[in-house]
């Protein structure tokens, strides 16, 4: 895998509605393993972490977290996607998020914001793509498999 940049590109990025809220989308192409952004905010200490109401935490590791609930942090409006665009990663002390692949003028940006987030916070109530609410919907291979199933299980009754 190429090394990774952390050199902030010049990309136009806006906060706009998105279907969780408030998102980021990018207004022109960012191409795959750009640096976008950084994470940033003041650092807090674990005692500060815990009486914290923020909901914009980023844990860099287990002495440092970050809150990033300064409005000029644009990266905070970066939503959670179990499918992800962008990656965030830790270069000296600082949290910088990456295309994985290339996103088009328009896309919202986002990244997997781990698993004991999305059991926290997130499981059953996540929008994303891939979490999608399938109820109500069978897929057609579903009822053929379905089907061949009942017709197996009447042959064998009349044997």
């Amino acid at each position: 895998m190429a090394r990774l940049s952390y050199k902030l590109g010049d990309f136009d990025l806006v906060v706009r509605r998105s279907k969780t809220g408030l998102g980021l989308f990018a207004e022109s192409e960012i191409p795959k393993g750009s640096c976008i952004i950084e994470y940033f905010g003041p650092q807090l200490t674990a005692e500060e972490e815990e009486k914290s109401r923020s909901k914009y935490l980023f844990e860099v590791h287990s002495r440092k977290t970050i809150d990033g609930a300064l409005r000029k942090n644009t990266a905070r409006y970066i939503n959670h996607s179990c499918r992800p665009n962008c990656e965030p990663n830790i270069y000296k002390g600082r949290v910088y998020i990456h295309s994985l692949r290339r996103i088009r003028p328009g896309e919202e940006l986002n990244y997997d914001y781990g698993t004991n987030y999305f059991n926290e916070f997130l499981k059953g109530i996540c929008a994303c793509e891939k979490c999608k609410p399938t109820a109500g919907k069978r897929r057609p291979l579903a009822k053929k498999m379905a089907a061949k199933k009942v017709a197996k299980t009447k042959k064998r009754k009349a044997a």
